[in-house]
């Protein structure tokens, strides 16, 4: 998407820098002494990554302009990262390649648009939806309906497979449907990636709420999808799941909405209807530590962390079927149990609750580790 974007701008005569991870140049040295600084981008964890890099080079009075899919909570921590003087604008788009070559992208923009609206109307329409968040709230909600109905109808089309239904003849009469575009896209997949699987799996954990029944679902299915090897393949590649979906196996989850692990394992791994969380700890997206020496601030912020795991998969603390709490110091146990029952507050699950002498990393208080029973019919 950044690519043909770029060229664009170029062709509009602005003066464009471009700059990727993994470039040569730092990417303080590529926003040095610009106006405005646009970030295009896969997930939360790639903007904070970036924008913490390019933070020296950033002029005082330049606005940055985020067009990733972070969703509303990203936002509002990157304007917690900026330095006051730094202005920023969400503005994440609706289109795919061809219409950011064309200029036909639908823009969401939140916050004050009035230094970068000629800029941005290079891309295509621009919506100003309201202050600074709502355009990145705005996509995740449309992605939330758009991303679920590919889904349907790739089960759909296999629903009529398995009933001898002929696929072309049900394309057509589905043609005349409001779900028609839509139905001819998952006719037969696309050989050319244009809104990837795992993005769009990816869009959908960002919009995790317990009552997205039927958004949990497809997340769910996107997620086995992604497992499968299919997440670099296009968004209609999950037809092809659908209709002739891997047997049961093991599913590693690791939602884009807790910080990233270090490659060596995931944060929780689905096996039918149970869940296994990791011991998670208090470190933030960086790396760095949370709470040092505080028992209270460091239990706050694991259970923050469990809850948007169990979130992810359509689960709150009700569904945990055991938990197990490694502590550096047993006298501590009380300030724990205070946190844990603020977020434990029904029927208490199995528990086990030890001492360990040290955690992996130094000044680890805690780590705490789970069992979840996900709900039957919740996927």
């Amino acid at each position: 998407m950044g690519a043909p974007m770029a060229r664009r701008l170029v062709a509009a005569g602005h003066q464009v820098t471009t700059w990727r991870r993994g470039a040569g140049v730092s990417a303080a040295a590529a926003v040095e002494g610009a106006d405005l600084v646009i970030t295009m981008l896969s997930d939360p964890a790639a903007v904070r990554e970036v924008l913490t890099a390019a933070l020296p080079g950033l002029r005082p009075g330049a606005t940055v302009v985020e067009m990733s899919t972070i969703g509303p909570e990203a936002v509002r921590e990157l304007r917690a990262l900026l330095p006051p003087s730094v202005a920023l604008v969400d503005a994440p788009v609706l289109g795919s390649v061809g219409p950011a070559a064309e200029g036909t992208l639908t823009v969401l923009a939140g916050g004050d648009v009035s230094g970068c609206r000629e800029v941005l109307s290079v891309f295509g329409s621009v919506r100003e939806l309201g202050p600074l968040g709502a355009g990145a709230a705005m996509k995740i909600a449309v992605m939330s309906a758009m991303v679920p109905a590919h889904v349907l109808l790739a089960e759909t089309y296999a629903y009529g497979e398995a009933h001898g239904v002929d696929r072309e003849a049900l394309a057509d009469v589905l043609a005349g449907t409001p779900l028609g575009v839509l139905a001819e896209r998952l006719r037969a997949p696309s050989k050319e990636t244009r809104y990837s699987l795992a993005h769009a799996a990816k869009d959908l954990e960002l919009g995790a709420w317990e009552g997205a029944s039927l958004a949990t679902a497809a997340r769910a299915r996107l997620q086995e999808a992604r497992a499968a090897g299919l997440g670099e393949r296009d968004l209609t590649a999950i037809a092809e799941h659908v209709a002739d979906p891997p047997g049961p196996r093991a599913v590693p989850l690791n939602p884009s909405t807790v910080p990233a692990t270090n490659g060596m394992y995931s944060h929780a791994v689905r096996v039918g209807d149970m869940l296994y969380v990791s011991g998670q700890a208090a470190f933030d997206e960086q790396g760095n530590l949370v709470g040092e020496g505080s028992m209270a601030a460091q239990a706050e912020h694991v259970f923050q962390v469990i809850g948007r795991i169990l979130a992810d998969q359509g689960a709150t603390f009700d569904d945990i079927a055991f938990i197990r709490t490694y502590l550096t110091d047993m006298d501590a146990r009380a300030e724990y149990g205070a946190v844990r029952r603020k977020y434990i507050t029904g029927t208490p699950p199995a528990s086990t609750t030890v001492e360990v002498s040290k955690l992996f990393m130094p000044g680890l208080l805690l780590e705490v580790d789970l069992i979840v029973a996900l709900r039957p019919g919740r996927p």
